[in-house]
């Protein structure tokens, strides 16, 4: 390739490090939907779904990306957000209440996202990549 680019085949790092940024900021805005939705509709259904949807985010962004730090950015983000908003402000409100919506929203979706970023260091860290690598090389098929 001329002009400077990244050479066939390989990605260029600023893309790279857009697709960080976006996939933080992917988990920043679900955290942030979610601490406000969380208990829109029947029971505990919409908090559930936004605790598994952060933990798919995380999977399916080390998937797309093939590596672990994209799994683990999206839940950072969440962690953060919810974090932050979850605490109680200094006139005593409070956003994510004591209900079992807002305990399901809070500890279902820690559990999923922590799920989601360890299933993604698990399965794209550059060991499992490299262990996969040699594995391919040595059967004599295709990585």
């Amino acid at each position: 390739m001329t002009g400077g680019g990244a050479p066939t085949g390989e990605t260029h790092p600023a893309v790279t490090a857009g697709g960080y940024i976006a996939l933080f900021l992917l988990g920043m805005v679900q955290g942030l939907v979610g601490v406000f939705q969380y208990s829109r509709g029947p029971g505990v259904l919409v908090a559930v779904l936004f605790a598994a949807a952060i933990g798919v985010t995380c999977v399916l962004g080390a998937w797309g990306m093939r590596t672990a730090v994209a799994g683990v950015l999206p839940a950072v983000g969440w962690f953060v957000v919810t974090l932050v908003l979850s605490g109680n402000a200094a006139g005593g409100s409070v956003i994510v209440t004591d209900t079992a919506a807002g305990k399901w929203f809070l500890f279902g979706g820690s559990l999923c996202a922590a799920a989601g970023a360890v299933l993604a260091v698990v399965l794209w860290s550059r060991t499992r990549r490299e262990y996969r690598a040699r594995s391919a090389k040595a059967s004599g098929r295709p990585k």
